[in-house]
């Protein structure tokens, strides 16, 4: 396993962060930048987006024949995290969650014909996207074998019934994938479909408030009552929507921790800034060995991160679902970037707390990395069931 990066890639992440510097993060300071639910305004994301295409720095993940980058997953572990020094970089280049995962999966299993409709524009970045599979309770959330939606096979048509809740970006997503049950089989019983918004039978009965900020599109609860979806725009076979999830969540639970790093770096570059500056006592912050237990314990946790997650990277490049080590990187990456914003805020004081940086920003945001894709108790059973299977293996060298 060899983590360094080639030349190539290297002068591309100094491109994207010269881009990210100049082009992105003075945006951020502007409050006439921001739409009323804190994030990039969509007039100007448009203007950016134009300007990330002409630098070359577009979609890392889709392929090139499409209009992306073409990257493997060990490369965009680089890119992302360098795109997310702001809190606006990822959507900037077409990276951000949860357009990314769906770019992806229907790059590796969609048909032709679903690639045509469904993801080329998705990638041109004409349209946004949403994945809706969890389910109020007592309908599926980490569990997908709880499902409750239906899909109902009708001549060529599947017929879907049933509510959906905190579906990321689906207020502003064109295009949709869906998951729902088609059999009581236990490992067969889901499958997954692709619709558009503008097909009848399903509305999105409220956009849930939550701590925000949010993304674009928020988190809403859709209701299903009838939409009627082609069999040829089903994603894989019939029974393969846990293969689909599969296909689509390890690697997307792994793209969110890169872009996590990259923020909490950005916590870290803030709070050693302040720090460095202000004197207290007569003394310099920095030069405290209190703060400088803090800023070492961060540095060091993110670095165990930036491994862990550039392991899983290297395992999902071979081909290995990866999923004891995506859950390794989770779990950290999760609680280190909480760790670190929650320090920089401390260092920095009133000012941490106030709207003068994006640390507040951040700190709210960070709180749903413990849940979003699978909470943290869900993950660490996961590493449980691992290691009661390998015993001493779980630590193997070989991969």
């Amino acid at each position: 396993m060899d983590f360094s990066i080639t030349p190539e890639l290297d002068a591309l992440r100094q491109k994207l962060r010269s881009f990210v510097e100049t082009e992105v993060l003075p945006l951020e300071e502007d409050a006439a930048n921001y739409d009323d639910y804190e994030n990039i305004a969509l007039p100007v994301l448009g203007k950016l987006r134009a300007k990330a295409k002409a630098a070359g720095l577009w979609a890392p993940q889709a392929p090139k024949e499409l209009g992306g980058m073409g990257l493997n997953i060990q490369a965009r572990a680089v890119l992302y995290e360098e795109a997310n020094r702001s809190i606006f970089g990822p959507v900037a280049i077409n990276c951000a969650a949860p357009d990314d995962g769906n770019i992806a999966v229907l790059a590796k299993i969609g048909s032709q014909s679903q690639k045509d409709w469904f993801l080329q524009p998705l990638i041109d970045g004409e349209v946004r996207s949403a994945f809706a599979m969890t389910e109020p309770a007592p309908g599926s959330g980490s569990d997908p074998n709880m499902m409750l939606t239906t899909a109902t096979k009708d001549g060529n048509d599947w017929v879907i019934n049933g509510r959906k809740w905190f579906i990321t970006g689906a207020a502003e997503a064109a295009h949709f994938i869906l998951v729902a049950r088609t059999s009581d089989h236990p490992r067969k019983g889901l499958s997954a479909f692709v619709y558009h918004k503008d097909q009848p039978g399903w509305h999105i009965e409220r956009r849930i408030p939550i701590m925000g900020p949010e993304e674009h599109g928020g988190h809403c609860e859709l209701v299903f009552d009838g939409l009627r979806i082609p069999d040829e725009n089903r994603l894989m076979e019939v029974g393969d929507g846990l293969k689909v999830t599969q296909i689509r969540l390890g690697p997307a639970r792994l793209t969110h921790c890169m872009r996590w790093l990259g923020l909490a770096k950005r916590s870290m570059e803030i709070a050693a800034a302040y720090t460095e500056n202000r004197t207290g006592f007569g003394v310099k912050l920095s030069e405290r060995e209190s703060v400088q237990l803090k800023m070492g314990e961060v540095a060091h946790d993110i670095s165990v991160g930036r491994l862990l997650t550039m392991h899983a990277a290297w395992k999902l490049d071979q081909g290995d679902f990866a999923r004891k080590e995506v859950s390794s990187a989770k779990l950290h990456v999760a609680a280190t970037l909480h760790k670190a914003v929650d320090t920089a805020i401390q260092l920095n004081g009133a000012r941490g707390y106030s709207k003068d940086t994006v640390l507040e920003w951040i700190y709210r945001y960070a709180r749903q990395a413990r849940l979003v894709d699978g909470a943290d108790e869900v993950h660490k059973m996961v590493l449980a069931r691992f290691y009661a299977q390998e015993g001493d293996g779980y630590w193997s060298w070989g991969a």
